[in-house]
Parts: structure tokens; sequence; C-alpha cells
């Protein structure tokens, strides 16, 4: 009886020992059956009960495979799993450029408005205050004057007073007059002087005068006078007319310059007018032949008469000539000649 008890319980150990030699034999092939693709819903089974062996120890080799590959064979989501979401990412910052852009266009806009209106806003002013004034270009100031304020000339201011010097060389003669000068002709063009912003030239209109202004009155007629400048009163405003004959001052602008009538006597120039001193002041007079200025104001025309070009205010003529190099201008002394 005793026998037989040993030989069960060998038995029993034996096929113990032989389970416990089989059982990891069986489990390797497992294993080995589902990477190559053939595994059954058994062995799947099992994998899934024992998943702790197979990331158990991990390496650098084994987390290579893990990211390419799964341990069972299959793929893993690689990074490039997350592009969708870096693109939403990226697609949910467009708006924000867009907007960006938007903004640093309608910054641009901004800035081009606000020249725009700078630059329109000048130009009103300047029209608003000063009704044609000045244009500027190349240094070049170019004075617009209404002429339509401005057509009839005063004779009287451009009447000529006779020189008081004698006349050396013979007059040029033609249409039965002679027009006489101390110099010989040399011509030049005509290009207008410009005094500076306190001056304008006849016609040019304003809105309003400086307080500066004074009344003058010649004649019966009222001017207004400021910095060499002589106004007359209009329904809307005031417009600029040649400095009359008769009126008086106690003051000339610092760029009034002396001209020379002859030995004895000078005249004060300024804006095309002469003044005489006087215990007054500076009275307005007529241009005298034979003298010589400088520069011609704007209002005059050149006027050919024969052979030869004069610049002309009413009945003053004025002879191109140069003296000690530079261009100057002389009164011309106009006889009716048969």
């Amino acid at each position: 009886m005793k026998i037989q008890n040993i030989h069960t319980h060998i038995k029993i150990g034996l096929v113990v020992l032989l389970l416990a030699f089989l059982n990891p034999i069986d489990l390797q092939a497992q294993r080995f059956n589902r990477g190559g693709g053939g595994a059954s819903r058994g062995g799947a089974t099992a994998h899934r009960s024992t998943p702790s062996r197979s990331i158990s120890k991990p390496s650098t080799s084994a987390s290579r495979t893990r990211s390419n590959s799964s341990i069972n064979g299959g793929f893993n989501k690689s990074s490039s799993r997350n592009l969708p979401k870096k693109s939403t990412a990226t697609k949910s910052k467009l708006p924000s450029k867009t907007t960006n852009s938007g903004i640093k266009s309608k910054n641009t806009n901004i800035r081009n408005k606000k020249t725009s209106n700078i630059g329109n806003k000048k130009t009103s002013n300047i029209k608003n205050k000063s009704g044609n004034k000045v244009n500027v270009k190349n240094n070049n100031v170019n004075i617009n004057v209404n002429n339509s304020r401005h057509n009839t000339v005063n004779r009287r201011n451009t009447a000529v007073r006779h020189s008081p010097v004698r006349y050396n060389r013979p007059p040029y003669r033609y249409g039965g007059r002679g027009y006489y000068c101390h110099r010989p002709y040399y011509y030049h063009p005509y290009r207008p002087f410009y005094w500076g912003p306190m001056w304008h030239p006849w016609g040019y209109f304003i809105t309003t005068l400086a307080t500066t202004a004074i009344i003058v009155s010649v004649e019966n007629q009222k001017y207004h006078y400021d910095n060499g400048v002589y106004y007359v009163a209009e329904n809307d405003g005031y417009t600029v007319v040649q400095a009359p004959v008769g009126a008086t001052v106690q003051t000339l602008p610092k760029e009034a310059e002396t001209v020379e009538v002859n030995e004895t006597t000078n005249n004060y120039y300024y804006g095309g007018a002469y003044y005489e001193k006087s215990d007054e002041g500076y009275t307005v007079v007529p241009a005298t032949a034979g003298t010589i200025v400088p520069s011609l104001p704007e209002g005059g025309e050149e006027t050919k008469i024969g052979d030869q070009t004069y610049v002309q205010f009413g009945d003053t003529y004025y002879q191109p000539v140069q003296v000690d190099g530079k261009d100057m201008y002389e009164i011309v002394e106009v006889k009716d000649e048969e």
C-alpha cells in the first residue's frame, strides 16, 4: 500500500514538472505565432493576461522599437499623428496673422489719409487766407494775381517826369516816336522780382489786413498802407494797387533802395514805387526818366517796339541795360517826333 502511494506521488510530481517545463515553451510559441501574423484568439488572450512581461526593464533599443512598432508587431501611432493638431493650431493662428496684416494695412491707410488731409488742409488754409497766394516751386516764387481786379491802370501813377540830365546819346526812333536813354540797349529777359513775404504785387487780393496797416488819404481816396504795399477796400476784402502819387508815409521797408535821379537828387525805390524824402516823411512821386533800377515788380509786360523790347507799365517804359556786368533797367523818356 505504501509502495503504491509512493508511485502515485512520483507520477504527480513528474506531471507537475512536465507542466512546469512545457508552460514557458507554450507561452513563447504563442508570442512568436502572434508576431508572425498567425495568432489565435486564445493566444491573444494569453498575451493580454501577461502584458507586464513585454515592458519590463525597457532599454534604449526597446524605446526605438516602441517609437516605430508595437511589441505585438503592429504599428504604433507615430509622432506624425500629432500633425493634424499642429496644422489646426497653425490654421487657428492664421486669422490672427490676417488680422495683423489687416491692422498694418489699416495703419498704412490711416497714415496716407493723415498725410493727404494735412496737405489738403494746408492748401485750403493758404487759399482761405490769401485768395490766390503763393505757389513755390524750385525756390522760384510764383504769385498768382487776379488781373481782373487790376485792369484799369492809373495813368497818373505811370507818367514819367523829364530827365534832369541832358542826353548824350541819340534816341531810338520807331513809329514817329523817339525813345531816349542815357545807356545803350542791352536785352535781357524780364523776370519779376519778389521783395519777400510782406510784399504783394498789384492786383493781389486778401480778405483781411494786418493790425499794422494805416489809412492814407490821397485826393479824397482812402488807401490802406502796410510795409510798402497799398490796398483799396472792396466789399469782400482788399486789393493791392500801385503806390498813389502824393501819398506820404512815415516809414519805408528796410529793403527800400536808394536810386540816383541826378547828381543832387536821390529817390527811394521799393516794389516799383519811387519816394522822395521830405519833412513829413516819404512821398510817392512819378518815375523820373534816366533813373536806373535793379529790378521790376510783377505786372509789367514785354513790348516789342521795332527791333527793341521794353518792359511797359502803363505809360512807363523800361529799357533793359547792363551796369557793371549786372542786368538792370533804365526809365525811358518817350517823345513824339514828326
